[in-house]
């Protein structure tokens, strides 16, 4: 079991920076380690390191997967598990802002309906 180089100053920056333009204030991910099967045609799992967060009942994580690579999800109890679309980013940002905005489109969708 491998295990990926955690995040870098920079990458939390942005996750820090990226949260806070969305919530208008500071918010402070927590830094968890999670196992992740990184090949979907093998069952060895990969120690990644993750940030967690949670906002109004939803709980909010993007991992590491790689050099470069992260995934996402956002969920609200087990049953309700929702990604992106994408199964692996090579941008932080773009995993980060594509993240909360299905969240949010998920939100107004059950608002309106």
């Amino acid at each position: 079991m491998s295990a990926i180089e955690d995040f870098t100053d920079s990458e939390l920056w942005l996750i820090r920076t990226t949260l806070e333009e969305r919530y208008g204030e500071a918010v402070e991910p927590m830094l968890a380690d999670i196992e992740l099967r990184l090949n979907p045609y093998a069952t060895e799992l990969t120690v990644c390191p993750a940030a967690y967060w949670e906002d109004k009942g939803c709980h909010f994580i993007v991992c590491k997967s790689g050099d470069s690579r992260y995934r996402c999800q956002f969920y609200y109890r087990v049953h309700e598990m929702f990604g992106t679309g994408v199964e692996e980013y090579d941008d932080l940002s773009e995993c980060m802002v594509t993240l909360l905005q299905v969240q949010a489109d998920h939100v107004a969708k059950q608002d309106n309906g």
